[in-house]
């Protein structure tokens, strides 16, 4: 019956091959959406380590910095500084908008842009992973960049008003939404984030002389402190914050909520708030995406064996009449309909692996993942060849002399 089942494929090896290759695009799209979700979790996971960071000190009520906006005076990492336990103590902006080198728009990508205190490696929001260049040394005017931009060492890069050399590069420095991360000096990143333009000042301006509250007598060094406020860039959106050795996060995070007033995450807490609140929703859409290629994936499997099952009732009949007993039939459409799943995830697999590099964003092919694709396919393709299996064996044995 082996032999049968050999000698039908071998009859028919075109069609059986072509639609063995045709599913194994759609398995390697399956596999592709998979693997999407492993790198949204992967770049997550990779946007918390380069942080470097053991807490992340955001304002109060709020998910920030990376779900939410948040706002702190950057002065209050001194504070923090004090505490028992606290390493070290950084100021940190993020800010996604487009980045694009100096003169060639057509080269504009979309990239957080982090605003960091220049200094040496280790140190709290510094770049990691630099395979060009050298790190941020200078208070103005100097950037990072991550491979994934396409920006090369030396090029200059517009970000608002200012352009800014490019001095080092970085391999898998990303947001949480895959955006490459551009890092550039705090003060830089301050008044590209916070300070106003030109226009909005003088509008400000123009709007706090006409205040009534600013016309009286004696009134204008008010007025010239506020308007010396508004042209001063004084917020970060987040502290990050590095324990002693031996330090316990959460004990270090309740003195910090209690003493200064601030919201606080640990490592745990702001990976759950990653997974739950930005990468839930999409989760979701993968798995459902997941779900109606499997469905398709059994439809096409399950007409293409009972196709091939229906073009052989004589030769089924002929093995009834001299007594082949029924799970030998079965055994041979089962056989089809494995190998059929089989030559596709090895299509798949192979088509997955060549194209995830050309996807925008990270796409993660875990082993795992494989296996369990394989044992998915294995089954989806048994279950597959049920209807034809029933099919074959309500074949009348008599069908064999009448034909």
């Amino acid at each position: 019956m082996i032999s049968l089942a050999g000698r039908d494929i071998l009859h028919g090896w075109g069609k059986y091959v072509f639609t063995g290759m045709g599913l194994g695009l759609l398995i390697g799209v399956t596999l592709s959406m998979a693997g999407i979700y492993r790198g949204m979790v992967d770049d997550a996971a990779v946007l918390l380590d380069n942080s470097g960071a053991d807490l992340w000190v955001v304002q109060q009520d709020t998910l920030g910095p990376y779900a939410e906006p948040s706002s702190l005076y950057d002065d209050l990492y001194r504070g923090i500084l004090t505490l028992p336990g606290v390493a070290q103590a950084a100021n940190v902006t993020y800010l996604t908008m487009q980045v694009r080198p100096a003169g060639d728009a057509a080269r504009e990508r979309r990239a957080m842009v982090v605003g960091v205190v220049p200094g040496g490696f280790g140190e709290p929001g510094q770049p990691r992973f630099l395979v060009a260049g050298r790190r941020l040394t200078r208070g103005h005017y100097e950037a990072v960049a991550d491979l994934s931009t396409g920006f090369r060492l030396g090029e200059q890069v517009r970000i608002r008003r200012h352009l800014y050399r490019v001095v080092g590069l970085t391999r898998r420095n990303v947001s949480s939404g895959g955006d490459p991360m551009v890092f550039i000096p705090l003060k830089d990143a301050q008044e590209a984030q916070f300070l106003k333009d030109n226009d909005a000042i003088i509008q400000q301006r123009h709007r706090t002389a006409v205040n009534p509250l600013f016309n009286r007598p004696g009134q204008p060094e008010v007025l010239e402190a506020v308007l010396a406020a508004q042209t001063q860039s004084t917020s970060v959106n987040a502290v990050l914050v590095r324990l002693d050795a031996g330090a316990d996060p959460d004990r270090v995070a309740a003195d910090i909520r209690r003493w200064k007033r601030l919201g606080v995450y640990t490592r745990a807490e702001m990976n759950e708030i990653l997974q739950a609140k930005l990468i839930a929703t999409s989760a979701r859409q993968i798995f459902m995406f997941l779900v109606i290629l499997s469905l398709v994936s059994a439809a096409i499997v399950a007409f293409i064996i009972y196709t091939l099952t229906l073009g052989k009732i004589r030769e089924i009949a002929i093995l009834k009449l001299i007594g082949t007993r029924n799970r030998t039939i079965a055994a041979m459409i089962l056989q089809q309909a494995i190998g059929l799943g089989l030559i596709g995830f090895v299509v798949g697999k192979t088509a997955a692996t060549f194209w995830a590099p050309v996807f925008p964003k990270y796409v993660l092919l875990l082993p795992s993942d494989a296996a369990r694709g394989l044992l998915v396919v294995v089954l989806i393709c048994a279950l597959a060849s049920l209807f034809a299996i029933r099919t074959a064996l309500r074949v009348d044995p008599a069908e064999a002399i009448g034909g």
